[in-house]
C-alpha cells in the first residue's frame, strides 16, 4: 500500500501543502469539480502518490482508430480511500475489465477515481479531478 507523503511533489495545479494534514489526511472537504457535491469529508483519506490511467472526462472518451488508445491522463496525487462506505457521494460505472470508475453521484461527471476489482479495499480519488473547500 502506499505510504503517505505530505511533503509529495505537486501535480498540475493542486498545492498539497494546503490539502494534506502533518498525517497525511484531507484537511478540506473533497467536492465535484461540477456540482460542486461532497464526496468526502475533512479527514476521511490519506493522500497516495500512485501512477494511474483515467479516462478523459472533459470530452466523450474516444478509443484512436489507428493504434487503439484511450484518450486520458495519467495521474499520481490521490486521495486514498480503504472503505466504499466512506464517501458521502460518489458512484461506480460498470466493470471496465478489472476496473471501476469513480464518477459524481449526483450530476455523474467522471471518471474522478479508480477501484481495482481485486482489491475491496482501495479507492483511488485523483486530486486533479476534484476541488477542495
Amino acid at each position: 500500500m502506499d505510504k503517505s507523503n505530505p511533503s509529495a511533489r505537486n501535480e498540475g495545479s493542486v498545492d498539497t501543502s494546503t490539502l494534506v494534514s502533518e498525517d497525511g489526511k484531507n484537511m478540506k472537504s473533497v467536492v465535484c469539480q461540477r456540482c460542486g457535491s461532497k464526496v468526502l469529508c475533512p479527514g476521511m483519506a490519506i493522500f497516495a502518490e500512485k501512477e494511474l490511467f483515467l479516462p478523459s472526462m472533459r470530452k466523450k472518451t474516444t478509443i484512436n482508430q489507428s493504434d487503439g488508445t484511450l484518450d486520458g491522463d495519467t495521474l499520481t496525487a490521490h486521495w486514498l480511500v480503504d472503505d466504499m462506505y466512506t464517501f458521502e457521494n460518489v458512484g461506480f460505472t460498470k466493470d471496465v475489465g478489472k476496473v471501476k470508475y469513480l464518477i459524481c453521484a449526483d450530476c455523474e461527471i467522471g471518471p474522478i477515481g479508480w477501484h481495482n476489482l481485486d482489491d475491496q479495499k482501495t479507492f483511488y480519488v485523483a486530486l486533479d479531478r476534484v476541488d477542495h473547500e
